[in-house]
């Protein structure tokens, strides 16, 4: 169908007024959630075939977090849609003020392939619950879950009111030529700053889920083994194709040799001695990022792992050390299970490495020093992180996720996701009992001074 009718039909739709109803929008959230638990096993088939995500890490990574937002919303939706009275100053009395929730219209969402199912469906879920209608554009790389997405959506939704795009990037690019009332995007900043500027055209709003080198710090004082786990946990899930994976290692001198050690032992522990044949380690999603990324292991410096699969995709955990600036990994956000160890023998090093890349989506500090902890937070800008912990605060509606600077734009996850596709219209409701009468012309000292003892 052309996008330009499905445009009109959804505006149409949305303006018959449906979508203002908060029972339409929960009933919407419920139809979605019976139809995902239907359709499970199919999903995570589908994450399995283009992603090889065994099980475990599919479901927590993908649909697992969709369930919790969908839970948030349908136990929210009501309290978040209704208007907000907030307390009239002395200067507008006799009023009231009040915020009234309202949805944006059609929003149009683009998402990417490395966790096609959640990056897809959490956004729709908080657009809905706003109550906007959507047309959903997800990455044509993960094919097998973009077709049961596609199933999904178009068991669950009319066109008129949920409409799924098929197709590559040549769809996302002409996909951008129309008007949409909200536009968001995750995605490559290279692809970020062409929806912009296309949105920029029609004045559209946007939020953009970017990426960038995210640094994660082990300090001295760090409890070693938690930092192990919890660290590689970050970098390796989804075989490090995360936009919030622990890019590259700031690792105290100290500690340099025994935390690689110790890496090599965790990665042995969860993928056995051969990781190429281990069949819950995730692939790359093409030969083009398969590529690209073994072009960023410098033989010289690999202290474990660097051998590859290009029939099946797979490249090794490879720890890198001691690596700099001038390093080719160094040079570009990795997306893969790359593990560059940095060492350093004092913080304002580690600043300094971290400024020489554009603002990171994401920050990790290791360390059992509140001070060190808060450091970091007040020094380096970043979208958000953990202290003694990674990935972690993706997974949460109860605090907002979303880049700075080159990282992207914008908020999402529960409260913050339906904030994102509302806009709040502020009112004044004043009464008509009686009059204040020293605003108005002509001037007189009397008035001059009430208004200075008010407005000062």
């Amino acid at each position: 169908m052309d996008i330009a009718n499905v445009l009109n039909m959804q505006r149409e739709f949305f303006n018959s007024g449906n979508t203002r109803y908060t029972e339409y929008r929960l009933n919407a959230l419920r139809k979605l959630k019976a139809n995902i638990k239907r359709m499970e096993g199919d999903i995570l088939e589908a994450l399995y075939a283009d992603l090889s995500k065994a099980g475990m890490e599919a479901y927590i990574t993908e649909i697992g977090i969709v369930y919790d937002e969908i839970n948030y919303m349908l136990r929210n939706t009501r309290r978040l849609s209704k208007p907000r009275y907030k307390l009239s100053p002395l200067s507008h009395m006799p009023s009231r003020l009040l915020e009234y929730k309202e949805p944006y219209g059609n929003v149009l969402i683009i998402s990417p392939w490395n966790f096609p199912f959640l990056l897809t469906i959490s956004p729709l879920v908080d657009a809905l619950a706003a109550g906007n209608t959507a047309i959903v554009k997800p990455s044509a790389k993960a094919a097998h879950t973009k077709d049961i997405m596609q199933k999904l959506i178009e068991s669950t939704f009319p066109k008129e009111y949920v409409y799924f795009v098929s197709g590559g990037r040549e769809q996302n690019a002409n996909l951008l030529d129309y008007h949409y009332d909200y536009i968001f995007f995750t995605g490559s900043k290279n692809f970020g700053k062409q929806v912009m500027k296309k949105a920029a055209e029609h004045l559209t709003p946007v939020t953009l889920e970017l990426g960038g080198k995210s640094p994660c710090i082990i300090d001295k004082n760090c409890n070693m083994d938690i930092a192990i786990k919890r660290s590689m946990f970050g970098k390796l899930t989804n075989a490090g194709q995360v936009c919030v994976a622990p890019d590259y290692f700031l690792v105290h001198e100290d500690i340099a040799e025994e935390f690689i050690s110790k890496c090599k032992a965790r990665i042995q522990e969860i993928y056995t001695d051969d990781p190429l044949t281990c069949d819950y380690y995730p692939n790359i999603i093409s030969k083009q990022e398969f590529d690209r990324i073994l072009s960023l292991i410098d033989a010289d410096k690999t202290v474990f792992g660097g051998k590859s699969d290009i029939k099946n995709l797979k490249i090794e955990p490879t720890l890198l050390y001691p690596v700099n600036l001038q390093d080719a990994c160094m040079g570009m956000e990795i997306f893969g299970p790359i593990i560059p160890v940095i060492p350093y023998s004092n913080h304002e090093e580690n600043l300094y490495t971290i400024a020489q890349n554009p603002t990171p989506l994401a920050l990790y500090v290791f360390t059992e020093d509140k001070k060190v902890a808060d450091y970091y937070i007040r020094k380096v800008r970043f979208g958000g992180g953990c202290i003694n912990d990674t990935l972690m605060h993706v997974g949460t509606n109860k605090i907002g996720f979303g880049g700075v600077g080159q990282s992207g734009m914008g908020l999402y996850h529960g409260k913050y996701g339906f904030d994102t596709f509302t806009h709040k219209k502020g009112m004044v409701d004043t009464s008509t009992r009686f009059d204040m009468p020293v605003r108005y012309l002509p001037p007189s000292k009397w008035k001059k001074s009430i208004l200075k003892r008010v407005l000062k």
